[in-house]
């Protein structure tokens, strides 16, 4: 079930994390891992195990993450220099925890392609 990965543990308080940001639909969170110097994990408490399990029901929860990544580039100082915004989907995708989630990157240079 998605809702027991690590963040599912997360949003319910059963993990520590030095969150950044929550409300009632979005949870966000410094990775514990950085690959730079802002690396910021955007998830939404409902668990959609990854972007290919969303449905039309789901449009404004994913474009939420979005809208939620560029106010908190914004806090976070690096609105304005530039940042990224992943989303992996799938082994092959790079994804890690399957449990639907933004990362928003920022604070150096980024090259691309990015792996």
């Amino acid at each position: 079930m998605t809702d027991d990965t690590i963040f599912g543990k997360i949003i319910r308080g059963e993990v520590p994390a030095e969150k950044v940001y929550e409300d009632d639909t979005y949870c966000a969170f410094k990775d514990i891992n950085p690959a730079a110097p802002v690396h910021v994990l955007i998830v939404p408490k409902k668990p959609i195990p990854m972007l290919t399990d969303a449905t039309q029901e789901d449009a404004a929860l994913i474009g939420g993450l979005f809208l939620l990544a560029n106010r908190i580039a914004a806090e976070q100082g690096i609105a304005e220099d530039g940042f990224r915004c992943v989303l992996n989907c799938g082994a092959r995708g790079g994804q890690l925890v399957y449990h639907l989630h933004v990362h928003l990157l920022g604070g150096r240079d980024l090259e691309w392609p990015p792996g």
